[in-house]
Parts: C-alpha cells; sequence; structure tokens
C-alpha cells in the first residue's frame, strides 16, 4: 500500500477447521458432519471486515512457518491487507469449530504463533499513521496494552474487542482505550471481574431486563469513554459519556452460521468510524450492517460483505 493504513488490526490468525453437523454431539458421542477449512481467527477476520467495508487495513500478527501460516500471507495480501506477521517457531494458530443446523456454534482455539507476538513485533511505525487500533484477546493480553500505549501517544483511537474473555484480563488497558466493544457473556463476566455489580449476580437475562438508564449507569463504570455492547439479533446499546442509544439490528436477514459476527462488527466499526469521520453511532449502525450480512454466508473471513455488497444492501433499506 503506497499510504498508512487507516485501520490497524493488531491480533490474531487461526486456520478455522469447521464441521458442520444436525445437532452438537452430547459428551462421549460420534456423529458425522461435513469438514471444511478456511482462514479465521478475531484478529484477521475483523482485518477482513475492515478492508472489504472500505478502509485500508493492516494487519499486525504473528505467524507459523507452515502451510498454514504461507496460506494466511497469500490470503491477506489477495484482500489487499497490509500483512506484518512475524515469523514464528510455533504452529499457525487454529481452531475446531462445531456449528449446528440452528446456525449455532462451539469453538475451540489453540493459539500457536498468536501467543508468541512480542512487543518488538508492534512497532510504533506500524502503527502511526492509523486513524484506528483494533485488538481482542486471542493473542498475548500484555501487547494489547502494548499496542493502546503506542497508539495512544500517537493520536489513534483505540477499540478493544475483549473476545474471547479470559481469567487474566488485566483492567489498566480500560485506561487506554476509547471504545469497549463486548457481547452481552464478556460484559457480563467483565462487570463482575470490575466489582460492578456489588453483591447481586449479574446474569445475561439479568443483562437483558436492564432498562437502557441502568445499563447505561454501569457502563460509565468502567471508565471508557464509549461501551458498546452488542445484542446479537437485538442489534447494539451505545453508552457514551453523556448519552445512550439502542441501535436495532437489521431484520430480514436469514441466518445461515453465526461464526465470526462479533468480529463483523468489530471491522465494520472501525471501517465506519474512518469513513463517518469519527461519527460513533454512524459507526455502530455500520458495523451493524457488516454483521448481518456476515451471517448469511458460511465461515469467518470469507463470509465478510464487500463494499459493494453493503452499499446494494443499505441502499434497498433507504
Amino acid at each position: 500500500m503506497s499510504s498508512a493504513p487507516s485501520v490497524a488490526i493488531v491480533g490474531s490468525f487461526n486456520q478455522d477447521l469447521t464441521w458442520r453437523c444436525a445437532e452438537f454431539p452430547a459428551p462421549g458421542e460420534t456423529i458425522v458432519g461435513a469438514f471444511t477449512s478456511g482462514p479465521g481467527g478475531k484478529g484477521a477476520n475483523q482485518a477482513v471486515a475492515a478492508a472489504r467495508a472500505g478502509a485500508t487495513t493492516a494487519f499486525v500478527g504473528a505467524l507459523g512457518d507452515d502451510a498454514f501460516g504461507h496460506e494466511a500471507r497469500r490470503f491477506l495480501a489477495a484482500e489487499g491487507i497490509a500483512v506484518h506477521a512475524a515469523p514464528k517457531k510455533l504452529p499457525t494458530g487454529n481452531a475446531a469449530i462445531l456449528v449446528n443446523d440452528h446456525g449455532q456454534n462451539q469453538i475451540v482455539v489453540a493459539l500457536g504463533a498468536n501467543a508468541a507476538i512480542t512487543p518488538r513485533d508492534v512497532t510504533a511505525s506500524l502503527l502511526r499513521g492509523a486513524r484506528v487500533v483494533v485488538c481482542q484477546h486471542e493473542t498475548t493480553l500484555g501487547i494489547n496494552a502494548h499496542a493502546f500505549r503506542l497508539a495512544r501517544r500517537s493520536g489513534v483511537t483505540t477499540v478493544l474487542n475483549p473476545a474471547p474473555m479470559r481469567g487474566d484480563f488485566d483492567s489498566a488497558i480500560l485506561q487506554h482505550t476509547d471504545v469497549l466493544i463486548p457481547n452481552e457473556t464478556e460484559f457480563v463476566a467483565l462487570a463482575h471481574q470490575l466489582k460492578l455489580t456489588g453483591k447481586t449476580a449479574l446474569t445475561e437475562k439479568k443483562l437483558a431486563a436492564l432498562s437502557p438508564a441502568a445499563l447505561h449507569r454501569l457502563c460509565r463504570a468502567f471508565g471508557v469513554p464509549t461501551v458498546i455492547v452488542t445484542l446479537g439479533k437485538r442489534g447494539c446499546f451505545v453508552s457514551q459519556p453523556s448519552t445512550h442509544t439502542i441501535i436495532p439490528a437489521y431484520t430480514g436477514i436469514k441466518v445461515v452460521d453465526t461464526t465470526g459476527a462479533g468480529d463483523a462488527f468489530c471491522g465494520g466499526f472501525a471501517a465506519g468510524l474512518v469513513k463517518f469521520n469519527g461519527d460513533t453511532l454512524a459507526a455502530a449502525r455500520f458495523g451493524n450492517a457488516v454483521a448481518a450480512l456476515s451471517v448469511t454466508k458460511r465461515g469467518t473471513a470469507p463470509a465478510m460483505p464487500t463494499a459493494r455488497e453493503l452499499a446494494r444492501f443499505l441502499k434497498r433499506l433507504r
């Protein structure tokens, strides 16, 4: 790329090994399914989502010197993404994914090379010039803090998607986070870890029952300027310092596979921040559209919608 990418995704690449089945197997049960393999991982998914949505994008991470790693470099480059992936003497990250006929999924991830990213692999020069830097939880968490400190020094907006939520999460990173994007499960786990719920045990069911004002107050306790809680088919809740907004999901969508929908939202949101010059609500609506189209296809990174598909989709809604 001739110019600095506007979106930098610091995160993981995983080769997705996917089995599709009518129902998930019970413990000890063997069933017959259909197998496919393709590129994925939260970092790569979000990078592809952002790039296809129209943002010049860089992927910063690590890959093994193996067949999966070589294919990852080819795939990301073919998407027009600037690839800054340090080679590691470890297997490339991979994920075992089960998807049932209801579009639900179960996933086991082996981090591999993703867990070996060092500060030397994420330099200020790779992030300087970007408008947005996005991190997730499929790498060493200390790298996220390092990347965000570098980004903040350059005036870059930092977006944290705390997925998957981990027991070793260090809340200190929230001091360097501009936008926090958890789903309902991650939000509940974060609230408990930060001891924001007092003696009351917050559950996803209780979270769904909260009034918008109560959810906004809880979001404000995180100490992050913007908190966006993704709510699946209900859309997302955006909490900002002085206001809160519910943005409904797009309806009339035929769900085929929800795997990667959260990554689609995050990548689309990052691209939207650039496209709409920092307008958070417009970016969140754009993220909703990217996520909506992503679930109409099978797979993760390959299922991310293109700018042309998004334009046609949004035009039909006017």
